[in-house]
């Protein structure tokens, strides 16, 4: 297991680095991440380059045993880049090109910059690949710059519909072209769209593509030289969680893993919901695990910081992610700079440079990480349950809401979350994904259904499988067409129902019937729709008149397996801790504990061994039964039948 900071010897005198790879080594620290924003350091001038820096800085890590991992430096241009190659620099939609000084801002169809950014990696892998202490590369930094509206990006996009379509009829009738006289005749007409609420849905749908597509070219680029020059090296690259604006399956998919970017801490402390189900994602990227690139390490903010994490919080928050199948940590970041934009992203020492409390919370955090290494090696989350994340439904969602309030992933969370309080174990999952391993399948507003990934669906509940599906499900096509059918369209009998009819609510709506038997009332908020059960049973329903002939909530049997519908968006988590309850038992899903409230349990397991992660991540103490007899490998002592964890405490046991 790799352990250590994003460290940047660029900003500090040269006596400090033999100084700094000390206490890193004192740490426990055995990796670090280096030079993704150093391009003007390593190409001063086009054509020169300059490595003797980084040579002795790299030199000086080595001989205290520290590894690194290098960053293709593209996300910021030099000066001289900008000042040579105007054309490099992003366009509004105004017309207006971005004004060099910060960060990504650059043009992704470039010609001059993608050959630039090629000649800067070539020339990196071709210095470094014999440097025994590199042994990774991440890709650029943080893809998802925002869009480029320039000339080039609007021919590059047309090209795209050109391969996509093939001809201008089919683009057409896939935008539906009619509606507003919006035909086009020819490639030359069309424009990138500047604002995703007024323009056709299906043209800004297959923008969110063609983003995605220029940013996966540019990576790919790169790659390919990194591949073909240091053939033993990893090539990973940092991305945001939840971040929505590109497929992050596409931009995986020529990694060797993915890395993420986590700073979980803000507001008052609680439970970590989505650090967790972005590591879900994270792992469920590539089906494998991953490293964390960055990782709060203090106070973090550009011109106004947040709170500073509390004594035990860094550690919790980072053997979170080991629980959720991180094999790698680095903390953002070594030193707090004393200049720049980023004065007040504060790392584990700060602008003194003196290894204080959360420069020791770190090295204990590495010491925890070597009592698990050996345990650890070959295991990962193995989940019954998966999520789908469906980007076109997430981007299409976004460009018709449907309704006041509708967010695609905070529908996704509500399911996460309960998941969590149940103490169950989720992947998150393409919905290209194969599905046979999983008892249950959890499809959150699939806006977006192609009539493959229905029919993939019905399948799967048909031999077996548990679905549980919920509102706006199967509204359009692939292309952004609504389909003409009866909702849920091809998934009407596997869910043994019709939606004829829905509706926005404005005031929130009793739920009748089954939830509320819990003993206190539940609420429908948002929408609803207009559910007739054919074959399905009605386990819940609504209290207002003109929606009390309908289903809320349904269950139906179809083949060998089951599928539930939710037609409507509930005010109290309780309903979903309900639901989740009913639906795990239907498809035989077994926590492995169930926690008390302010604890997460997670499982990793692989080569006969299976660890128990237990992570209290409130500020009180937390007493629960566990199985005994067992190893708690973090103090070497056995288990009783219950453990108590103290404020932000980690246990994790060895339960073979």
């Amino acid at each position: 297991m790799y352990v250590g900071a994003d460290y940047y010897p660029e900003h500090w005198p040269r006596e400090r680095w033999s100084v700094y790879a000390k206490w890193m080594k004192k740490a426990g620290f055995n990796a670090v991440r280096m030079a993704e924003f150093a391009w003007v350091f390593m190409e001063p001038e086009e054509g020169r380059f300059d490595f003797s820096w980084l040579d002795e800085a790299l030199a000086t890590l080595r001989k205290r045993g520290i590894s690194a991992v290098l960053g293709t430096p593209t996300a910021v241009m030099p000066a001289w880049v900008a000042e040579k190659y105007p054309e490099t620099l992003a366009m509004e939609a105004g017309g207006r090109r971005a004004v060099w000084g910060v960060r990504k801002n650059n043009c992704f169809s470039s010609g001059a910059y993608r050959l630039l950014s090629e000649r800067i990696t070539r020339a990196m892998a071709l210095h470094f690949r014999s440097v025994p202490n590199v042994i990774g590369w991440q890709t650029d930094n943080e893809f998802g710059a925002p869009p480029c509206f320039c000339p080039t990006c609007r021919a590059d996009f047309q090209d795209w519909l050109r391969r996509r379509y093939g001809g201008l009829d089919e683009l057409n009738r896939a935008w539906g072209a009619h509606f507003w006289g919006h035909r086009v005749r020819a490639w030359s007409e069309i424009r990138i769209p500047p604002d995703q609420s007024t323009f056709n849905p299906g043209q800004c749908l297959d923008f969110q593509r063609f983003f995605t597509f220029q940013n996966v070219r540019f990576q790919r680029d790169q790659v390919r030289i990194l591949r073909e020059v240091c053939p033993k090296h990893f090539v990973t690259h940092n991305f945001m969680g939840f971040v929505p604006d590109l497929n992050y399956f596409d931009l995986a998919e020529d990694l060797d893993f993915v890395s993420w970017d986590n700073y979980p801490i803000h507001g008052e402390p609680g439970m970590l919901y989505d650090a967790a189900g972005a590591g879900d994602l994270m792992r469920g990227l590539k089906r494998r695990n991953y490293w964390v690139m960055e990782m709060s390490a203090g106070p973090a903010g550009w011109g106004a910081f947040g709170r500073n994490p509390r004594p035990g919080e860094m550690r919790l928050v980072a053997l979170q992610q080991v629980a959720h199948g991180a094999d790698g940590l680095i903390w953002f970041r070594w030193r707090t700079c004393t200049a720049g934009r980023e004065q007040y992203w504060h790392g584990l020492l700060g602008h003194d440079g003196r290894p204080l409390r959360r420069y020791r919370e770190a090295a204990r955090t590495a010491r925890d990480f070597k009592k698990l290494e050996k345990l650890l090696a070959g295991t990962t989350v193995k989940a019954d349950v998966a999520i789908l994340y469906d980007y076109d439904s997430l981007w299409a969602t976004r460009i018709q809401p449907s309704f006041q309030g509708n967010d695609y992933q905070a529908g996704l969370r509500r399911y996460q979350q309960a998941l969590m309080r149940a103490g169950v174990n989720v992947d998150l999952v393409s919905t290209a994904a194969g599905l046979g391993g999983y008892r249950l399948v959890i499809a959150p507003q699939l806006y977006v259904l192609p009539d493959a990934i229905a029919l993939k669906l019905d399948a799967y509940v048909r031999t077996g499988g548990v679905l549980l599906a919920d509102l706006r499900t199967g509204v359009k096509d692939e292309s952004g067409l609504c389909h003409e059918r009866t909702l849920p369209g091809l998934l009407s009998k596997c869910l043994g129902i019709e939606i004829r009819e829905y509706e926005a609510i404005p005031e929130s709506t009793p739920i009748a019937g089954w939830l509320p038997a819990a003993g206190r009332a539940l609420h429908a908020i948002q929408y609803a729709d207009w559910v007739i059960p054919k074959t399905a049973e009605k386990l819940a329903g609504y209290s207002g008149w003109h929606l009390a002939p309908y289903a809320a909530v349904t269950r139906n049997a179809h083949g060998r397996g089951v599928g539930y519908y939710v037609g409507t968006v509930a005010r109290e988590s309780q309903f979903y801790d309900e639901l989740i309850a009913n639906v795990i038992k239907t498809a035989r899903v077994r926590p492995a504990l169930k926690p008390p409230p302010g604890v997460e349990v997670s499982v990793r397991s692989g080569r006969g061994r299976k660890l128990l992660f237990l992570m209290n991540e409130s500020e009180q103490a937390k007493t629960l039964p566990v199985p005994a007899g067992k190893l708690e490998v973090l103090s070497g002592r056995k288990t009783l039948a219950k453990l108590t964890l103290p404020r932000f405490g980690v246990a994790v046991i060895q339960i073979r």
